[in-house]
């Protein structure tokens, strides 16, 4: 068993893979990528290393059924200092596999949509609410998300990201502490712990729903409204 942590360098979309993507989401131009002062996100090495400390604490959990079946603790990547943390709801076969967050479809497209707003991959942050794979890929139950939260609620904490967007209904359910369909917490404001929170439909939703993308990549705009505001002010 083994938790991997730091980023990975980024496959390059090519530009006419960029123009492809956005046409697709009814969205035909280059968005603006955020001020560069929002991109300045220097390593601090003490927080790295705390992040990693969490990580290897997160080794040998065993603080609900999911330790018992997991081939790998997927804890999360990307930026220590990221500006934009992306939170799904937990690992899949190929993430158990490799123990790294959305590296299967659903990750390749989570990849464009994170491309198409500006941003590499390894600059901003991926992780999810579980940190071990729920059996056939099923929505992790409320008692694994509660034995969880102390680790998604300190890569919070470490992180301090600018943004925070939710991805599909158990993230956003969790972090809102909302009840509410997908359909009536996406695309809406929300906030954990005073950072701001927005909710989007997940990729895998996506993939099955592709009519649905015109939706979330007006979601994504939002976003890069509030991050071009904080970086403002």
């Amino acid at each position: 068993m083994s938790v991997r942590v730091g980023p990975r360098r980024p496959v390059p979309m090519r530009p006419r893979d960029l123009q492809r993507y956005l046409k697709d989401v009814g969205w035909p131009r280059t968005p603006e990528a955020p001020p560069s002062p929002l991109r300045d996100t220097t390593p601090e090495t003490r927080s790295d290393d705390t992040i990693d400390a969490l990580a290897r604490s997160a080794e040998g959990c065993a603080l609900c059924r999911l330790s018992e079946k997991r081939r790998t603790v997927v804890f999360g990547e990307g930026h220590p200092r990221a500006p934009v943390l992306f939170v799904g709801e937990g690992p899949g076969a190929e993430e158990d596999r490799t123990g790294r967050p959305f590296v299967g479809q659903a990750g390749q497209l989570l990849d464009r949509m994170i491309f198409a707003m500006g941003f590499e991959r390894s600059e901003v942050y991926i992780a999810n609410v579980v940190k071990c794979r729920p059996p056939g890929n099923r929505d992790p139950q409320e008692d694994e998300m509660e034995a969880c939260a102390p680790y998604l609620e300190r890569q919070i904490e470490l992180i301090a990201p600018r943004v925070l967007v939710a991805l599909g209904k158990p993230a956003s359910r969790r972090l809102t502490g909302s009840s509410k369909p997908m359909g009536a917490m996406r695309g809406r404001w929300s906030s954990y712990r005073g950072i701001p929170l927005m909710p989007v439909f997940h990729p895998a939703y996506l993939l099955r729903n592709p009519a649905a993308k015109p939706q979330v990549w007006q979601d994504l705009k939002l976003i890069l409204q509030r991050l071009k505001s904080t970086t403002a002010e």
